[in-house]
């Protein structure tokens, strides 16, 4: 940031020590995940607990809200734009936590911590019925919280739609509806073309030893920029990205059994999050404390996550690329050429797991928990009932039975840390991804042949100069628009996959 006028300094300095305790928190998340005992839950919780109360105080404070006030009052007519952005930011963020009671903030903390142990616990049991109070009381205080943060909104929002703001700025249920419409309209039937084409009959997956996995996971990450002196790789439950500071960059990975692919791909799928989160407009220490290097929106996230997974490691160019790579580190070649191993990063069946879902597939996954979010948080469906809910749309949708509670609603973290609005926006990653993906082929090319030639730079080029400087000067919308020149819609994304389906299966 360029000189400033004292009010904005003291609120610089405000801020920076707000994100030094974010950062904190951050980093115990990271533990939590990793490398914490189970037993270390309880006294975890305590911690986030009382870092989420100095942070709602930092956050909500008069003296706080003092410094926001002088330093609107010092705005003029040649205050830069992205100050006056940063300003309004704050002002939107500080009216809301200044709703929020602080034992609220303390409970929500506990909740979720303690949310996160006896989800890993009751995931490894398949036993929904001992996770089940935890999502009770998590559902309860967040409905709490929607019920607080209501008079802070600019226009009325349910409950529902006033979570998904931190994720997806100005998003409602009526847009998702319309953005949603579409896919499930029409994806069901793409399953059905694919399953009835012999060309793409389910096969057993072979077998990738672990120590190769975590070897290709590495090789994929140096090749696309990985620097060890400013990010890590770890393993966990659940794979994630997180940023712990402006220079400290973090993904987790997991194996899993039977899935040769998993671990490669959710590398892939991280380190696209983490590319985003690197190239946002916070390079240094100084700008750190600013809502505009903060991301977009969660659905622009994972459209760049999705980005390097579908449109880069999932392509054909890139198989044949790495083909040689996986052959020669399983000294043979069970996917019979390129091609075949083409076909395997991309199954294009439905299955139950979310993560390993394929891209025909995913959006559905999506779709469902949109609707059970909706049921649980507004529509009055008691916890009891999740399990069944599941299972019974799951099957309507893509002709699929889980067996177990770990296949079906214990699958994922996210309901588990009450992160309620949180799933739509990785459909809206999908959508957002496609969109993106057309304008920047127009202006550099194919993205096929620039895989081909071993350009991945290329691609990140565009990225960094088109998408990530941004931050949260837009909203997602707003940035898609922009970017492509048209609203978002779901055309892209269908004519993507109609157009892989087509190659995948011999009929196009």
């Amino acid at each position: 940031m360029s000189a400033a006028a004292p009010a904005l300094d003291q609120l610089q300095r405000h801020l920076h020590t707000t994100r030094l305790l974010g950062s904190i928190s951050s980093t115990l998340y990271y533990d939590q995940n990793t490398v914490m005992p189970a037993a270390g839950a309880p006294w975890r919780g305590e911690q986030l607990a009382l870092l989420a109360a100095q942070l709602h105080e930092r956050q909500s404070s008069d003296a706080y809200a003092d410094l926001v006030a002088a330093a609107e009052a010092e705005l003029d007519g040649t205050a830069p734009p992205q100050r006056r952005r940063n300003l309004q930011l704050l002002r939107l963020e500080l009216n809301r936590q200044r709703c929020l009671d602080p034992a609220l903030v303390t409970a929500l903390a506990r909740a979720q911590s303690h949310g996160n142990a006896v989800w890993q616990e009751a995931r490894a049991a398949n036993a929904f019925t001992s996770f089940a109070p935890a999502l009770r009381e998590l559902i309860r205080l967040r409905r709490e919280q929607a019920g607080q943060l209501a008079d802070a909104e600019p226009v009325a929002r349910s409950p529902w739609e006033i979570l998904a703001q931190p994720f997806e700025p100005d998003i409602s249920k009526a847009r998702l509806t319309e953005l949603f419409a579409p896919l499930a309209a029409e994806l069901p039937g793409l399953l059905e073309s694919v399953a009835a084409a012999p060309a793409t009959a389910p096969a057993e997956p072979h077998a990738v030893p672990e120590p190769l996995q975590e070897q290709l996971c590495s090789e994929l990450l140096d090749s696309w920029g990985y620097d060890a002196a400013r990010c890590q790789r770890s393993r966990s439950a659940h794979p994630f990205s997180c940023t712990v500071g402006p220079q400290d960059f973090r993904i987790t990975t997991r194996v899993v059994e039977g899935q040769p692919f998993s671990a490669f791909l959710a590398t892939a799928h991280e380190w696209g999050h983490s590319l985003y989160e690197q190239g946002l407009p916070r390079g240094d220490d100084h700008y750190f404390p600013w809502p505009l290097g903060e991301a977009t929106s969660m659905g622009v996230h994972e459209s760049q996550s999705l980005f390097w997974e579908c449109r880069v490691a999932r392509s054909r160019a890139f198989a044949e690329r790495w083909h040689p790579r996986f052959q020669r580190g399983l000294g043979s070649d069970p996917w019979g050429g390129a091609f075949g191993f083409w076909r395997a990063l991309n199954p294009l069946r439905p299955g139950l797991i979310r993560v390993e879902a394929d891209e025909l597939s995913y959006s559905l996954h999506i779709v469902m928990r949109f609707e059970l979010e909706l049921a649980l948080l507004e529509q009055g469906m008691p916890v009891e009932e999740l399990p069944d809910a599941w299972n019974r749309r799951i099957k309507e949708l893509l002709g699929l039975q889980p067996a177990t509670d770990a296949e079906g609603c214990l699958q994922d973290i996210h309901w588990a840390e009450g992160l309620f609005g949180y799933f739509p926006s990785y459909a809206l990653g999908h959508l957002i991804s496609a969109q993106i993906s057309e304008a920047l082929e127009r202006e550099i090319g194919s993205i096929e042949t620039l895989i081909g030639a071993g350009e991945t730079a290329a691609l990140q080029g565009w990225l960094a100069s088109h998408i990530w400087p941004h931050g949260r000067s837009l909203n997602a919308e707003e940035l898609v628009e922009r970017v492509t020149g048209r609203p978002l819609g779901a055309r892209p994304f269908l004519s993507y996959l109609r157009a892989k389906v087509g190659q995948l299966t011999g009929a196009g």
